[in-house]
């Protein structure tokens, strides 16, 4: 029998209609599959709805994975795809797979030789590096910082010396309602002619994005309170 495929279906950053940031030849496809595994099935109906869906969601297959799920729930999040049946994966917002729990499912594809397919769409940590002006060569994703002091100022001091000394742009997040503690630590930790990037609510109508020294930024008090950012730090 021919295995199905897993298709990485991205979603978009805010309250936006897909069409405005994901092709056509990505909706299309997620509009013909009847199988999806998803971090939260209401999100996930009400983003397939806005994409163009006509299906009838009581014939849809919807499976859950989020960062609560059981290491050993994922075999059996593969079984229809095993059967021959196409499957979407889901993220919340942007791209699958990054800073996104959907990374252990695609890895238990590749174990069982299924086809995954990544579709075009928005990721904010991309169009973040692309808007920043920093090294879009040499760069280096390190996803949440440890949440409290001194482990967090540690890991930004860390994160600055491998940006003065390789010239390498570091990038991370953190849980939006924490921005402003995170940001607090990078003055606290950086020197101030480090460069700080800040892309804040990406691909929505107030979005944000300035390039300073860390120096420029002790002197702002940006709005960043619940609105998802990504922060980048680089050499001058």
């Amino acid at each position: 029998m021919q295995k199905g495929i897993l298709y990485l279906i991205p979603v978009p950053l805010d309250n936006n209609k897909p069409d405005e940031s994901i092709p056509a030849s990505t909706l299309n496809i997620v509009r013909s599959l009847r199988s999806f595994i998803v971090e939260d099935i209401r999100s996930a109906r009400r983003f397939l709805r806005s994409a163009g869906y006509q299906g009838d969601f009581s014939d849809i297959i919807f499976q859950i994975l989020n960062e609560h799920s059981n290491p050993a729930e994922i075999p059996g999040l593969i079984k229809q795809m095993n059967s021959g049946v196409n499957t979407g994966l889901l993220s919340e917002a942007g791209a699958p797979c990054v800073a996104d729990p959907g990374a252990s499912v695609v890895a238990e594809a590749h174990r069982n030789n299924i086809k995954v397919v990544p579709l075009h769409g928005p990721s904010s940590i991309l169009l973040a590096l692309m808007a920043s002006g920093f090294n879009g060569q040499q760069f280096a994703f390190h996803g949440y910082l440890p949440v409290k002091d001194p482990e967090r100022i540690n890991k930004i001091k860390e994160l600055e010396s491998e940006a003065l000394k390789k010239g390498q742009t570091q990038i991370f997040i953190e849980a939006p309602y924490r921005n402003l503690q995170l940001l607090n630590s990078i003055l606290k930790a950086c020197n101030n002619s480090t460069m700080l990037s800040i892309a804040c609510n990406i691909g929505n109508s107030d979005e944000r994005i300035a390039t300073r020294p860390v120096s420029w930024w002790k002197n702002m008090q940006p709005d960043l309170h619940k609105k998802p950012a990504v922060f980048l730090l680089s050499r001058e």
